[in-house]
């Protein structure tokens, strides 16, 4: 019987180049990384922080990777009975090929002699007390690759997705610059809003119809022209007139795109939850539960109803300006009015949550589909049936174009139909001392507030004066 060798049996000149090759790759990664830095950081400072992010994912990584490296040896050496591993298993059938896969040993018959792969030790460590190691060393370096796998994945769809987000929305630069030329003035926009057709198109037929009709008209709204010029024009004239009424050559579209990206940056990371649906997920692929075919609906419909809920947002404005102006309230009327009793918990931030879930658990998907058709292949039992299999895929992709150039831009406009404006629209240093200034704000109201009897008068003058200083910024969100 003849084992692997070890490093003190390997040639030095195969150890050399070996780490020689590693080093190689990981420096023009790493350079590669730096200069792509330096680019978006003289372009795109908030692209540039999205990187950043992107690094902290990498170091989190490769914390991951030194973690299984160090305690894998400690893993194998945990034994239990050998009955629980029949129950919850990927496969059906307790054959001893599907043992030596994940014990990590196998068998080959030359001569009549036996040959043990890594593990073997392991394996005779547990046998020895009638029992069966928790993991192999094997199945651990496949769980570290799909981990990582993972991570990438989402990584590169985050970016997949914003960057076709913001192609799809290019068109809307020629329509602000339209705007611009033409003369964006109050009473220029109102009379455009009057003549366009976006109250009409919007609110045909509301008056007479059940809201069952109207949110079945949101939902098939946004699988063609989600955003049209009229729609974006009446947005832009209501967000300028509720926070800018006296700034009208406002650039509403380079504000949005900033917004955008520095949405991106939070989009583009891995929240520590995010980890517990993915052991979640784990846990149930269960053979016959087909669990990653249900699991992938779950992201499809959420899409679908965020892309619905944006939809009726906008017909929501459309009707409520309608209503304003049969009701001869003048030019007044015609400006929609930004809310947020619009949104869900009267905040645009749960739809952003709720796409950055989505794109993580489509990128669950296609990592696990593309992780073991290369480890285990198509025909492998853990494939599950071809018609689920193919399923699945088509619905990632769907899920992922759909997102792409419907949902994330109307996403773009809609989340601005708000009480509050975003801290885009400052300069990154200026909107970083004004957030320190609120915050101090709020932190000498609650020390007055809580001084208030002590103090006297003098408690209650300073409560009113930290009082009025953030409420100059309730309509900023930062």
């Amino acid at each position: 019987m003849s084992s692997e060798a070890t490093l003190e049996h390997t040639p030095t000149w195969i150890v050399a180049s070996v780490c020689s090759v590693i080093v190689l790759i990981s420096l023009v990664f790493e350079r590669a990384l730096h200069h792509l830095g330096k680019a978006l950081e003289r372009r795109r400072v908030t692209l540039y922080e999205a990187l950043l992010k992107l690094k902290e994912e990498l170091m989190l990584l490769g914390f991951v990777s030194l973690l299984l490296v160090v305690f894998q040896d400690l893993i194998q050496k945990i034994c239990i009975d050998e009955s629980l591993m029949e129950h919850w298993r990927p496969c059906r059938g307790g054959n001893e090929a599907s043992a030596a896969a994940h014990y990590g040993s196998a068998s080959t018959f030359a001569g009549g002699g036996r040959r043990m792969l890594k593990g073997g030790a392991t394996f005779g460590h547990c046998s020895s007390k009638g029992k069966v190691p928790l993991l192999s060393r094997h199945a651990l370096e496949q769980v570290h690759i799909f981990i990582f796998v993972l991570a990438i994945t989402h990584v590169v769809l985050s970016a997949v997705t914003v960057l076709l987000g913001l192609l799809q929305m290019r068109t809307w630069k020629h329509w602000e610059n339209s705007i611009q030329e033409e003369g964006s003035t109050a009473p220029k926009m109102i009379k455009r809003v009057q003549k366009i057709k976006f109250i009409q198109d919007r609110c045909k037929g509301c008056e007479k119809v059940a809201w069952v009709i109207i949110w079945m008209r949101s939902f098939f709204k946004q699988f063609y022209g989600s955003v049209s010029n009229d729609d974006y024009v009446a947005m832009r004239l209501g967000f300028v007139m509720e926070h800018f009424r006296g700034h009208h050559k406002f650039n509403f579209y380079d504000y949005m795109i900033k917004a955008l990206e520095k949405d991106f940056k939070r989009v583009v990371g891995i929240k520590w939850y995010y980890w517990i649906f993915v052991m979640i997920f784990l846990l149930v692929n269960i053979t016959g539960w087909h669990s990653y075919f249900w699991i992938s609906l779950v992201p499809l419909s959420l899409l679908l109803l965020i892309g619905a809920k944006l939809e009726h947002i906008i017909n929501k404005l459309a009707y409520e300006v309608a209503s304003k102006h049969a009701a001869g309230q003048g030019e007044g009327g015609i400006v929609v009015r930004p809310s947020d009793e619009l949104f869900w918990f009267h905040s645009p931030r749960p739809v952003l949550v709720l796409i950055h879930f989505i794109l993580f658990q489509n990128a669950f998907e296609f990592a696990y589909f593309f992780w073991t058709l290369a480890t285990f292949g198509v025909n492998s039992c853990i494939m599950d049936r071809p018609g689920y299999s193919v399923s699945r895929i088509v619905i990632c992709v769907v899920v992922q174009v759909l997102c792409s150039y419907s949902t994330l831009p109307l996403y773009a406009i809609v989340s601005h139909m708000g009480s509050s404006f975003k801290s885009a629209v400052f300069a990154d240093d200026v909107a970083d001392h004004l957030r320190g200034w609120a915050d101090g704000a709020r932190r000498r109201m609650r020390r007055s507030a809580t001084a208030g009897d002590a103090a006297g008068c003098l408690g209650a003058e300073r409560s009113l004066e930290g009082r009025s200083r953030p409420d100059q910024l309730r309509s900023i969100s930062f």
